[in-house]
């Protein structure tokens, strides 16, 4: 079977499945089994792909057929022009997050301390420290298996970051000008209607945000002022409908300057609030 042959077999293994992508995916696959690029593969289409690359090859095809994410097969994402290592304890890295990244960017200084609440793959604080090196910076996560991905990620991209486990803020110690989080927000009962990538293929424990949605933004907003200096700030990834709820209940909480900040496409995808004044200051 020719290189050619394969890729169009791939692609009809996943037409069938009813996966959208899946010209993008079977060439995706196919260069990653091969070791081969455009280049390559147009100077030698016609020629045989080895019978060991095409049974590795179908295999993949199969177990993305299956709706088993194709990062998760690959074992990478890309995110703020950086490659990190995924795999199912952790959420696979979205654009969207990037908004978090840009907005925490643009607020930093040298010598801040920074905590990144919820960090699963290490991607925010990582992409942070990357574009910030003078910044300090801690990740926390309840899942172990999450803690191992991230610090192979720091690694991986050369970042020095710290990375502890915690329920949320229970095990964190020492004050912080800025805490962000991309906790789970998503409603209980809209996990199940989510895409069977996601529902069937992603870590449970980092999507479900409880009955609302709200339940770990109340949790982190409790005890977040207690671990800013002062000055500090609080950045959260939202979903689109959240931005009044988390609005509402940081300044219920005595932040002050709380703002939704937009993504790419205009929806609402930030929300960031600064650090109550205590009598003392």
């Amino acid at each position: 079977m020719t290189y050619r042959e394969a890729i169009e077999k791939g692609e009809e293994i996943l037409n069938r499945a009813g996966i959208g992508e899946s010209k993008t995916d079977a060439w995706l696959l196919a260069s990653r089994v091969c070791g081969i690029d455009r280049t390559f593969y147009y100077t030698h289409t016609e020629e045989s792909i080895s019978a060991e690359q095409l049974e590795h090859y179908i295999r993949v095809i199969r177990k993305r057929a299956e709706r088993v994410p194709l990062q998760y097969i690959t074992g990478e994402q890309e995110f703020m022009g950086l490659v990190f290592h995924v795999n199912s304890s952790v959420l696979i890295p979205r654009q969207d997050t990037e908004t978090l990244v840009e907005e925490a960017l643009k607020r930093l200084e040298p010598g801040m301390r920074i905590l990144d609440l919820c960090t699963g793959s290490g991607c925010v604080l990582i992409s942070i420290l990357k574009n910030a090196p003078s910044v300090e910076g801690i990740g926390s996560d309840l899942s172990k298996q999450a803690l191992i991905v991230a610090k192979e990620n720091a690694r991986l991209n050369g970042v020095a970051a710290v990375f502890e486990r915690s329920d949320l803020l229970d095990q964190i110690a020492g004050k912080f000008d800025m805490i962000v989080s991309n906790p789970p927000y998503i409603r209980t009962e809209e996990i199940l209607h989510l895409m069977p990538e996601v529902s069937q293929f992603e870590p449970l424990m980092a999507l479900d945000g409880k009955e609302d949605g709200l339940y770990y933004y109340r949790r982190i907003i409790e005890k977040a002022a207690e671990h800013l200096n002062p000055g500090g700030k609080i950045l959260f990834e939202i979903g689109y409908d959240q931005g009044e709820d988390v609005s509402a209940m940081l300044r219920q909480a005595g932040f002050s300057g709380v703002e939704v900040l937009r993504d790419l496409t205009s929806r609402n995808r930030v929300v960031l609030g600064k650090r109550p004044r205590t009598d003392a200051e």
